[in-house]
């Protein structure tokens, strides 16, 4: 027998839940009692569970999202990537594990079937319960109902005990309450203080980063656990009108000579054709890949870069394409897709972590008045990069592929660069209220020579912002920046490590 229960408000919800939901279904509160109806309404946003041990975790991963958009499955929103320890049946690898949010017009029963054939697709068989597939996925939430008959149940009967359910479950809700579908998810908890209270219990923030669940970022072959050390970035300009260096590094000989100069200490060499101070002159993406795969090529052999990425610099689809097709390992785009209407579609289709920047206009018009006027710097930042962040995931990039850069010195005034340097919490929190996978991705920050701080120390000359570089520095890596873009490598290195050493004293006190 199947049983449909739409979901009215319960004694479990959490206050703001319970608020919302009396408010959107007083009518319904008033005028009916809970019964058994079927589903009706063509569109049902879902949430659905993802894990993998057998065989490329990754690769199954991608290839059952793109067998479930082509299902009716419409993705909206991604969870964090998790590696977690294998439960119940320890003695098989470890697992990757995340969630979708999803809108599908299909049944619940239907959507059941469309993914067991996933997975018999994909190679799951019967095998040992708990034991090792290559891709499990498991329906969490279906609309405002709960579900029960011979063979689904819904809400997933053993979501509260899971951390490794729990922990993409919570990042693919924010903070506040904004629909009444998600406050009758929170109401469904077997906690009092919903969906929040429970993951509190099961031990919230504090499991990630232990050796049973790591939250990671996959990057070339292997899984960055990105949160352990602040990675450095070491900037290549290949332009001649570049603010600090232009000019400098234009042959191939002198760039790869500048790469190995930063090599020891950089994580990652960020090579940039383009320039985008403040009124440069925009160039083709013909001419750009002309200034690019030379140099790129000749980085990428060099024994040194084996353990070492390549980001690059650049707002063009077609770029950022033939440089991931010749080895670089990330995409970094100023505009976070507003340049280029086919940058997302295409980073999508590539596979590599995105860096989505903060900038209002583009390079030539970023600094005009309309551009720099903020009411909350921090707060409009983040909403704004965030609405990036939703555009990213719509157009097939998941959260765990995101880095954020909130953009100093991009449509920023001297007073703005200071207050998100200061404000880096505050930026991650705002982003929060929306989505917490968003607000868990890698923070990258840019202040390196910028003119703020020229301004600020009286130093007219780019080369003589070393010391205020490695000022701001400090000030992003307590305000929780994973990744500093730098000039300036070895004297910046040994701030990030004085920086990480008082951080885990600090948490070691804790």
């Amino acid at each position: 027998m199947n049983l449909f229960k739409k979901l009215l408000p319960t004694k479990h919800g959490i206050i703001g839940a319970q608020k919302y939901c009396r408010a959107t279904f007083c009518s319904i509160l008033h005028s009916a009692v809970d019964h058994s109806v079927e589903v009706q309404s063509p569109d049902q946003e879902v949430v659905i569970a993802l894990g993998s041990n057998v065989g490329d975790r990754l690769n199954n991963f991608n290839q059952a999202l793109q067998l479930m958009r082509k299902s009716g499955i419409h993705i909206t929103k991604h969870g964090c990537l998790y590696e977690t320890a294998p439960a119940y049946v320890t003695d098989q690898p470890r697992f990757l594990n995340s969630a979708v949010r999803a809108v599908t017009k299909l049944g619940p029963h239907e959507l059941l079937g469309v993914l067991k054939t996933i997975e018999r697709n994909m190679g799951r068989s019967g095998g040992i319960r708990y034991g090792p597939r290559p891709i499990d996925l498991d329906i969490l939430f279906y609309g405002k109902y709960q579900i029960g008959s011979d063979i689904l149940t819904v809400p997933h009967e053993r979501i509260w005990e899971r951390p490794f359910v729990m922990a993409p479950l919570m990042d693919l809700l924010g903070l506040v309450i904004n629909s009444d579908t998600v406050a009758c998810w929170h109401s469904l908890s077997t906690d009092s203080d919903g969906l929040f209270g429970l993951w509190d219990k099961l031990g919230g923030e504090s499991l990630i980063g232990k050796e049973g669940m790591k939250r990671v970022l996959p990057i070339r072959n292997h899984l960055w656990e990105w949160s352990k050390k602040t990675s450095v970035m070491g900037i290549l300009n290949l332009t001649p009108d570049s603010f600090s260096d232009g000019g400098k590094f234009v042959s191939v000989q002198n760039a790869v000579s500048h790469v190995r100069s930063m090599i020891s200490g950089a994580d990652i060499i960020d090579i940039g054709a383009q320039s985008t101070r403040p009124m440069a002159s925009r160039i083709s993406a013909e001419e750009e890949l002309d200034r690019l795969i030379p140099v790129l090529e000749a980085v990428l052999e060099m024994p040194e870069m084996e353990e070492k990425l390549v980001s690059v610099d650049t707002f063009y689809s077609d770029v950022a394409s033939e440089a991931v097709k010749k080895g670089a390992h990330l995409v970094n785009d100023v505009s976070a897709g507003q340049l280029d209407p086919n940058m997302l579609k295409m980073v999508a289709s590539l596979d590599v972590p995105y860096i989505a920047m903060h900038m209002r206009g583009d390079p030539t018009t970023m600094q005009s008045r309309d551009n720099l006027q903020y009411s909350d710097v921090c707060s409009q930042v983040a909403s704004e990069l965030f609405s990036r962040v939703e555009d990213a995931e719509l157009s097939g990039v998941p959260a765990w592929r995101i880095i954020l850069d909130p953009g100093i010195g991009f449509s920023k005034k001297t007073e703005h660069n200071l207050d998100i340097l200061t404000g880096l919490p505050v930026i991650r929190s705002e982003i929060a209220k929306r989505s917490l996978a968003a607000s868990h991705a890698p923070l990258l920050i840019g202040p390196s020579r910028k003119r703020f701080l020229g301004e600020i120390c009286n130093r007219p000359a780019a080369g003589e912002r070393d010391p205020a570089t490695i000022a701001s520095v400090t000030a992003g890596i307590f305000g929780g920046a994973n990744i500093v873009r730098v000039h300036n490598v070895r004297d910046n290195v040994d701030a990030v490590k004085v920086c990480d050493a008082m951080l885990k004293e600090r948490s070691i006190q804790l």
